[in-house]
């Protein structure tokens, strides 16, 4: 009797876990029964671990993110919120159920498919930015945290089954929910679809750029940038200026290639304010935006409908790429790019 009260109330400290739609509370393994071999004490966590969410729950999850469709049974939520290490822990603490399936095969599929939609985005959207910079802006759209939110925001927290490790820790087993969802999108749709799924909840989302790009020497970045774009050479101009002989003296500094400016700064110093002024002039530059109807992106040329995309009968777009972006900057003996990302 004392161990079933235990279990009760250690099973009702535990949310996630609903007793509704179990056949049988408790379950024989918590009622106690003198044998003569001795039976290994019965633990109420481990239960609670290895039981699926309810029905209800999976089926309001597909209704909740609009892909009732596309996720039609329980059975197939309960595949995309099952993390691949929970089997084996299903193994050690419940051999005697039906090992669960996994997103083990989803997971990779949606990783690759989001990073496809997310690298020919941003190629498309901002064809200046440096590499480093451009990997840290895919990293930042689809990565593991952004995937972890995106699954947190849908409501799979309380659904995810997954199991601790030294390589998978909580954001991994959000973050495989979100792929396997994109994966499963394109098997049971089609190519299209799933890329308008990862616009609407990915890539719709704001990213600081410009925080991302620092520069070494953003005069020496200038100048070579403007070499390769045979313009007349950048020079400083002062263009406001106040308080210089008191303690707090502001300085307002443009960079001009002829009569265009390319950026302005300021600063508490000529030296700062130039520096400034040329960062600002690199920014305008790697930062460029293409309005979203410009961009042409190479998924789009595929035929409409639903299927392979490759097995469609349809008709084929043509792709017309855009502007080639700048070639990366280089100064120094080192050989190294002038504009680096740190995290």
């Amino acid at each position: 009797m004392t161990v079933q009260k235990r279990f009760v109330t250690t099973a009702a400290k535990l949310a996630s876990v609903s007793t509704a739609h179990l056949p049988r509370f408790p379950p024989r393994e918590a009622i106690y029964k003198e044998t003569e071999i001795p039976k290994p004490p019965f633990a109420p966590e481990a239960w609670a671990a290895t039981q699926p969410p309810p029905p209800s729950a999976l089926s309001a999850f597909a209704h909740r993110i609009g892909l009732s469709s596309v996720l039609s049974t329980p059975e197939s939520v309960l595949r995309v919120c099952t993390h691949s290490s929970f089997p084996a822990l299903q193994i050690q603490l419940a051999p005697h159920q039906r090992k669960a399936e996994s997103n083990a095969h989803l997971a990779p599929l949606g990783n690759a498919l989001l990073g496809l939609f997310a690298s020919e985005f941003i190629h498309a959207a901002y064809p200046h930015l440096p590499t480093r910079v451009f990997k840290a802006a895919v990293s930042a759209h689809v990565g593991t945290l952004t995937c972890a939110a995106v699954a947190q925001e849908m409501g799979a927290a309380p659904l995810i089954r997954w199991n601790r490790t030294d390589d998978v820790n909580h954001s991994d087993a959000l973050a495989s929910v979100s792929r396997s969802i994109t994966a499963l999108i394109y098997e049971k749709r089609s190519l299209l679809s799933a890329r308008q799924f990862a616009h609407s909840y990915f890539l719709s989302r704001d990213i600081d750029l410009r925080g991302m790009i620092k520069f070494r020497s953003p005069k020496k970045a200038l100048l070579e940038m403007v070499k390769k774009l045979e313009r007349e050479y950048p020079k400083s101009r002062l263009l406001k200026e106040t308080g210089r002989f008191s303690n707090a003296p502001v300085f307002v500094v443009g960079i001009f290639s002829g009569a265009d400016k390319l950026g302005e700064g300021f600063g508490s110093s000529l030296a700062m304010a130039e520096f400034r002024a040329a960062e600002d002039a690199l920014h305008r530059v790697y930062l460029t935006r293409v309005p979203n109807h410009l961009m042409n992106l190479p998924t789009s040329t595929f035929p409409k409908g639903l299927g392979n995309v490759f097995d469609l009968e349809g008709e084929e777009l043509l792709h017309n790429p855009g502007e080639m972006g700048l070639p990366e900057i280089e100064y120094g003996r080192s050989g190294k790019s002038a504009a680096n990302y740190t995290s």
